[in-house]
């Protein structure tokens, strides 16, 4: 069975567990250690049962303690080789797998698959996760959608989709105006619009549920955003918000 569940979702920090079989994935390690340990408790985990890590990008919400905690646990970490350089060129003392665009990873019970997207990082990658009966599809901190990462995701029974800001709420907000540019321009962050149009386009695939993710806290509201992913997909969709804090419960793809 594959299934995940967010440890928490936002400019606060980012982590998101994916398991199948035997093997437990932790995408992003935005969170603060005792944070992270205090999460993966909650959610009936221990850090030493984790198998892996995945750093999408360098911004601090998302590679965050990724160094310490794979060096501790001897955890092995993929990046991309621009992600490695940009958050420093680290010393992973040999547990440092680097890879790239439409790499596939073989990993057991999970294969993983990664993909480059539009976002103001050096090699910003998302990822295609599959147990081989069911497809989770990753897609957070991009600013547009290409046909080709929306080709990427068009076999996924489940989706973990940005839903970043209002486009109102973030033309109204007090960010000075060159943060208004670079969150709402083409290398930023996802709008609720956006998020909607990629599900609506993904209709009549397998995509059965979605999890809206990686909301403003100042410029988004999680009515809104499940608005749009309503608008696109239809209610018979199942839909999830992922909370800043306290991410989801465990969620079972397709």
């Amino acid at each position: 069975m594959l299934r995940l569940r967010s440890l928490g979702s936002g400019s606060t920090g980012n982590a998101t567990l994916v398991e199948a079989g035997n093997k437990r994935l932790l995408i992003d390690c935005g969170l603060g250690p005792r944070i992270l340990r205090q999460r993966l408790a909650v959610a009936g985990l221990e850090m030493a049962q984790i198998d892996g890590l995945f750093i999408t990008h360098e911004h601090s919400d998302h590679v965050g303690c990724a160094h310490r905690i794979a060096c501790e646990y001897r955890i092995p970490v993929w990046m991309s080789e621009g992600t490695w350089r940009a958050s420093g060129a680290l010393d992973y003392q040999g547990l440092l797998r680097l890879t790239g665009h439409d790499q596939t990873i073989d990993w057991g019970d999970l294969e993983l698959r990664a993909f480059a997207v539009p976002h103001d990082a050096r090699e910003p990658l998302q990822l295609h996760c599959t147990d081989g009966a069911h497809a989770l599809g990753v897609l957070t901190d991009l600013g547009h959608v290409p046909p080709a990462v929306r080709e990427q995701l068009s076999d996924c029974h489940t989706l973990l989709l940005e839903c970043n800001h209002d486009r109102q709420l973030l033309a109204e907000s007090a960010y000075p105006a060159f943060l208004k540019h670079r969150v709402g321009g083409d290398l930023g962050h996802l709008a609720n619009e956006q998020a909607g149009e990629l599900v609506s386009q993904l209709r009549g695939g397998p995509l059965r549920q979605v999890i809206a993710a990686h909301l403003s806290l100042k410029n988004n509201r999680p009515d809104l955003a499940r608005a749009a992913l309503v608008a696109g997909l239809g209610d018979a969709v199942g839909i999830e918000v992922a909370d800043a804090r306290s991410g989801t419960p465990w969620i079972s793809v397709g």
